[in-house]
């Protein structure tokens, strides 16, 4: 039990060290992945809704500013096979100014490691492709490859999501490959509430990174509500300590599960 109490301390502080920006999310799906993969003949809907309560009040390189910008997300992903799935982002933004408008959309194809690999972790990589419009990101055009681990322990659960991102359009073409990772710790305090936090970060360019001025980094305090294996609901509140950083956003994340798989009958 000591033991497994250091290693749970040093992977907090871990992810405390190496988590300093969340530009890899864009503030439109604050989300720390997880290993599985949607199931084969089924779809999963999902709504990420976030409001940014303090944030960036100017418009900076035509960039509209943060604060209180309401983002909605409609996330679809279905499953392909028993251990690839392909996802699809449609962002939108409302603000007072501004009106409702579409941002832009993302395309999400990932595979797994399978079940019968036997595996002590799960492992998945994802790989995300889109456009957002210059008005809400400066990176018009971007890439990113998300590898995810994550393991259950008894009544905890660890996650990591040791991002890298490429701008294919954009001032950041030149900057090369950034690192931004996520991560998160929950703990179940019943069998349908779990509670914890989610980490999320952009270092900046491997090998060069930002100055801790320039870096961003949010920590959410959220809770998962495990109410059925249909649903997916996840609240959180987050903010960010250092000066480039939204400093106090609210979020959350619905989905709804839907399969069209046959039950096999036992005769």
């Amino acid at each position: 039990m000591h033991s497994f109490k250091t290693s749970l301390l040093l992977f907090v502080v871990c992810c405390a060290l190496v988590c300093q920006r969340a530009r890899a999310q864009g503030n439109y799906e604050i989300q720390v992945y997880g290993a599985d993969t949607v199931a084969p003949k089924s779809l999963m809907v999902e709504l990420h809704s976030n409001y940014t309560v303090t944030g960036q009040t100017q418009t900076i390189d035509g960039v509209y500013p943060t604060n209180h910008q309401e983002h909605e997300t409609v996330e679809l992903t279905a499953g392909i096979n028993d251990w690839s799935e392909v996802g699809f982002y449609i962002f939108t933004s409302e603000q007072d100014g501004h009106g409702v408008q579409w941002v832009g959309d993302h395309i999400r194809p990932r595979v797994r490691v399978p079940d019968s690999w036997h595996w002590p972790v799960g492992v998945s990589l994802s790989t995300e492709v889109g456009y957002q419009r210059a008005v809400y990101s400066p990176d018009t055009w971007t890439w990113e490859i998300r590898p995810i681990i994550d393991k259950t322990l008894g009544r905890w659960y660890l996650a990591f999501n040791p991002a890298l991102e490429r701008t294919w359009h954009g001032p950041d073409v030149a900057q090369g490959v950034g690192f931004s990772p996520g991560a998160k710790v929950g703990y179940d305090f019943t069998k349908k509430i779990n509670a914890g936090f989610e980490y999320y970060a952009d270092y900046g360019r491997l090998g060069n990174f930002d100055t801790l001025h320039e870096q961003q980094q949010q920590l959410f305090v959220v809770t998962d509500l495990n109410v059925s294996p249909a649903w997916e609901i996840n609240f959180g509140v987050g903010i960010g300590p250092t000066a480039a950083t939204d400093h106090l956003l609210v979020k959350g994340i619905i989905g709804r599960h839907f399969s069209w798989k046959k039950k096999s009958s036992v005769d």
